[in-house]
């Protein structure tokens, strides 16, 4: 089972922009302009986490109703094709 993990924190500067969140990934030099719930995965995805492990968290955290595992998948998974969450 993959656990997922944020990119190291020293190769991310994290900039809140209103409702918006610039994430500068310096391995990439790619500028990423992100809204919810991206910071939130970073912050969440500090230690490793399975899949199960992250949406449990999330819907303990924002008190959840339905939460939408398909869903999470697909935007970890754009995370990591960017380069700002790793497959551990």
């Amino acid at each position: 089972m993959s656990r997922y993990c944020a990119a190291p924190a020293a190769t991310l500067r994290i900039e809140p922009l209103d409702a918006l969140t610039l994430i500068y990934h310096r391995a990439s030099g790619i500028t990423h302009l992100v809204d919810s719930p991206v910071p939130e995965l970073l912050e969440l995805l500090v230690e490793p986490l399975t899949l199960d492990e992250a949406l449990a968290a999330l819907t303990e955290r924002f008190d959840l109703i339905d939460p939408d595992r398909e869903a999470l998948a697909a935007r970890i998974d754009e995370l990591v094709a960017s380069g700002l969450v790793e497959r551990v």
